[in-house]
């Protein structure tokens, strides 16, 4: 069972690590399947070293691994439960966006998307 201090960590460490643009940047791509670091680099406009500081961050707060495939590293998300809630984040309309409409149309959360209250 997690105590308050484990959950005010790992809140801490995904705040960290979506608190950056460049490293939502990177988690927003990797949560499409795994990524290497100069492919990233070359997709998101950015440096190797700029991605691979980021993913070093992003291993360290246990977001990410790394897997060696010869001369290269594979970085994926660490645990697809992540994965799951980074998009179910990106699903939440904030109410200060009001006005925005819902990205899914078969939204079943109740008074989202026209949803029956």
């Amino acid at each position: 069972m997690l105590t308050t201090v484990d959950r005010l960590d790992a809140m801490g460490r995904l705040g960290r690590a979506m608190g950056d643009p460049t490293r939502a940047r990177i988690l927003l791509r990797l949560i499409e399947g795994p990524g290497y670091p100069a492919a990233l680099a070359r997709d998101l406009g950015l440096s190797r070293t700029n991605v691979s500081n980021h993913l070093a961050c992003l291993r360290g707060c246990g977001i990410v691994v790394s897997e060696t495939e010869g001369r290269q590293a594979r970085y994926e998300i660490a645990d697809p439960h992540l994965t799951q809630a980074i998009e179910a984040m990106l699903a939440v309309t904030l109410r200060v966006d009001e006005g925005v409409p819902c990205l899914g149309a078969g939204c079943p959360v109740e008074g989202c998307c026209g949803a029956a209250a």
